[in-house]
């Protein structure tokens, strides 16, 4: 009988380069369909400027996916708020869970966040609540 591989959690925050736009919709529908082949779940979120995202897989394919973040001239000044081993994943309903302020009021998508959260742990869900409310 094998183990199940060790899950990694990696939540960071990101900012748009200058002169850089976005296509959200692109970005979703790629990052869902690698992220369903590769067994990542995770939150996205962005501000117009800034990106705050959780990832949470697989250790290899987490490293894998966010190395090639790393590289996206899109990105730029990419720091990691919180790297970890985790028992249980956290958003593992969602290959890419999204949010911004363009989908609601800002009262809902903060509900909206906290609600995604919930059971997440208390250090991640304040990060994410923290940004939930700037947008």
């Amino acid at each position: 009988m094998s183990a199940e591989p060790a899950l990694e959690q990696i939540l960071y925050i990101s900012t748009l380069s200058p002169r850089e736009t976005v296509e959200l919709s692109s970005i979703l529908a790629s990052a869902r369909r690698n992220n369903t082949r590769q067994g990542i779940t995770g939150l996205l979120m962005f501000n117009g400027k800034r990106f705050l995202q959780v990832l949470e897989g697989p250790a290899d394919a987490v490293e894998q996916t966010f190395e090639r973040i790393r590289r996206d001239p899109r990105h730029r000044a990419q720091v990691v708020l919180s790297r970890k081993r985790v028992e249980r994943r956290e958003f593992g309903a969602w290959s890419m869970a999204f949010r911004d302020g363009s989908q609601s009021s800002s009262a809902d998508l903060y509900e909206d966040i906290c609600a995604l959260s919930a059971a997440a742990h208390p250090n991640l869900k304040a990060e994410l609540q923290a940004f939930a409310r700037q947008l």
